[in-house]
């Protein structure tokens, strides 16, 4: 199972790269893994300030879809445009291209809030 350690996860199976005051949002392999093949990625909140926990897309796979919630509050300031054309990026490389939105920090106390790594093993039983 791969699980990044220098990202942070959440217990909704996203993952968080933090560079300065900018975060860096997807979904995680697990997460790809039990939804199966993605076909289509809905992120339309960009430039929207979006709280924790609160709804910012839907991933669409073959069977189901899939809200995506917001780990940490911010600001969205970029979101994978890639992903319109390539959803099927989510599924072969989550923690890279596959990645869904950047945001601007509105409150980095939130962070330690999140998931290491290991706590994240130990939550999907890895």
């Amino acid at each position: 199972m791969n699980i990044p350690a220098n990202l942070k996860y959440t217990k909704d199976h996203e993952w968080v790269k933090i560079e300065g005051d900018i975060a860096t949002i997807g979904i995680t392999y697990f997460a790809q893994s039990e939804l199966g093949d993605i076909v289509y990625v809905d992120v339309d909140t960009l430039n929207e300030t979006i709280e924790k926990e609160e709804v910012f897309g839907s991933v669409e796979a073959v069977k189901t879809v899939s809200d995506l919630f917001m780990p940490i509050t911010g600001e969205i300031i970029e979101i994978n445009e890639a992903l319109a054309d390539e959803p099927e990026k989510v599924n072969t490389d989550p923690y890279g291209e596959g990645w869904m939105v950047k945001i601007s920090i509105s409150d980095a106390s939130q962070i330690e809030e999140l998931l290491s790594a290991e706590a994240y093993r130990e939550l999907i039983g890895a």
